[in-house]
């Protein structure tokens, strides 16, 4: 058992429920039992974390920078490595690099940084996600509209060969898109978000027979009106699509995130949504408080993971279980990857978060 380590918290929640006088009993980065404090092998090292909470390490599958390196700005691994530190420290062992609507040549270069990231051992960074170019002009945002256009079949083809098996996720509007397009995109098993879409109602809900997942509710997508739902009516009615959210106060308003909460339950999971300061390039963002603003306009959350669980918790009316899972197992569920991070359980590599009261993190601890 020499090789063997203990992790004890007063707390340890497993993704599915809370544990208390337990501890994470890990050999070789795999997780070999949970055991009672009165049944700990003996032998082992053991780390006491005292009166903090253990719980699945998070995920943040969109995030376009950090410690001033924007992703388009920078397309190299160093970038990448700086998100990967920045998602970390908010209690991340998984990311997932975003670009938003670019040239095919920044975009390019952006899988290349990616790739070089895990050409030189890198990890923790999932793939990349591409949010646009193919959206709608209406609901772009922030993003450049001379950037955007609906793809032919073997425009989205070029990028969908140049991006293989680096591109996890592209964000699209699906009333601009071709089915042909979006079935294309799954066949690449790469997950089609819809988003920065003027979708009306019924098209959304269309689109929602093969699209599973929505980006950044409320944000950039046709609002629910009495008479024309739009596509977060649309989101709000539907039994399965799952739909990220920025929960910072300023893109989405805390009553509201709480709403989508009661009626959509474990189909929203949590974003960071995050920018860096930077100056160089397209998207220009200049730290303003606690978000990001370009021309006094808001361009970007400042949120780390750790952020998010506390505003759901403080701001929302959501118990910490369910803020945790949003941040962990329900952005496993939506890359498919359930069985592998989100959870606590026996024969999982650990992927785990030491959180203290204030959900401050005090150590993510993973095999990298």
């Amino acid at each position: 058992m020499s090789n063997t380590k203990i992790y004890l918290a007063e707390k340890i929640f497993t993704g599915y429920d809370m544990q208390q006088q337990h501890a994470v009993a890990v050999l070789d980065n795999v997780i070999i039992g949970m055991h009672p404090l009165t049944d700990v092998p003996v032998g082992a090292e053991i780390i006491d974390y005292k009166n903090a909470l253990i719980a699945p390490a998070f995920i943040d599958i969109q995030l376009y920078g950090a410690y001033k390196r924007l992703l388009s700005a920078y397309p190299d691994a160093e970038t990448v490595k700086a998100i990967y530190e920045y998602s970390k420290a908010g209690g991340c062992s998984h990311c997932m690099p975003t670009v938003a609507t670019h040239t095919y040549e920044t975009i390019f270069k952006c899988v290349d940084a990616v790739r070089d990231y895990w050409n030189a051992g890198g990890t923790g960074v999932l793939g990349l996600h591409v949010e646009g170019p193919w959206i709608s002009h209406a609901k772009r945002g922030a993003h450049n509209p001379e950037w955007i256009f609906p793809p032919s079949v073997q425009q989205a083809e070029a990028l969908l060969e140049y991006g293989k098996d680096v591109i996890k996720i592209i964000t699209l509007a699906p009333e601009v898109v071709s089915k042909e397009v979006i079935e294309l995109v799954q066949s690449y098993n790469i997950a089609v978000s819809a988003g920065h879409s003027n979708a009306t109602y019924e098209q959304a809900t269309q689109s929602f027979n093969t699209i599973k997942t929505a980006t950044h509710l409320y944000n950039a997508m046709s609002a629910l009106q009495h008479r024309e739902p739009g596509m977060v009516g649309a989101i709000f009615d539907h039994a399965s699509v799952n739909c990220s959210i920025v929960p910072d106060g300023y893109h989405v308003s805390f009553p509201a995130i709480r709403i989508a909460k009661k009626l959509m339950g474990e189909r929203l999971f949590a974003i960071t949504d995050a920018v860096t300061e930077t100056q160089e390039g397209y998207y220009t963002h200049a730290l303003d408080g606690d978000k990001y603003a370009a021309n006094g306009i808001l361009s970007g959350s400042a949120l780390t993971m750790n952020k998010c669980v506390k505003n759901f918790v403080d701001h929302c009316n959501i118990h910490t279980e369910e803020a945790l899972r949003m941040c962990s197992l329900y952005p496993a569920r939506v890359l498919g990857m359930e069985n592998e991070v989100g959870i606590i359980a026996t024969g999982r590599k650990v992927n785990m978060v030491v959180l203290d009261n204030d959900f401050k993190v005090l150590e993510v601890i993973s095999p990298h």
